[in-house]
């Protein structure tokens, strides 16, 4: 496999530049940008709405190649859900889908959790996992919590 571009570190400050950098790269339809979004190895995984589990970069340039080949995936997060600590990343994240069929443009939503590691590289992604959802829901305040016990 081709070593990513070294550019890719520019964007490896935090979890957030680099999720920004993966919708970036979804939205112009880039395979390299978006391949660096994703650590340098084996172990990394990313499951689409309906598909298998792809384990590998082979395999998901593969199918973000097919997915570029008919044009650029307009997905948008909406609403994301952080949980940060040293050295890893979880954003649980609402995304609105465009997608183009013979009756026109529609929407839809996909609910993605993405994980990301601190490598030296600066933070990369090793998961993405995304399943077809509704709408998001409106954040609830914290003062109008309902209290469970």
């Amino acid at each position: 496999m081709p070593r990513r571009p070294s550019s890719a570190v520019l964007f490896g400050g935090s979890p957030d530049e680099t999720e920004a950098a993966f919708y970036e790269a979804l939205q112009r339809g880039d395979i390299e940008l978006l391949m660096s979004c994703w650590a340098e190895e084996d172990e990394i995984v990313c499951v689409h709405p309906g598909g298998s589990r792809l384990l590998g970069a082979g395999a998901i340039r593969a199918a973000f190649e097919a997915f570029f080949a008919q044009g650029s995936v307009r997905a948008r997060p909406v609403q994301v859900h952080r949980v940060v600590a040293l050295t890893s990343a979880v954003h649980s994240v609402a995304e609105q889908i465009e997608v183009m069929l013979p009756d026109g443009l529609h929407q839809a939503m996909v609910l993605a959790t993405n994980v990301y590691h601190k490598t030296p590289e600066g933070w990369r992604m090793v998961a993405h996992h995304a399943s077809p959802g509704a709408a998001p829901q409106a954040p609830v305040d914290p003062a109008h919590r309902p209290v469970l016990h």
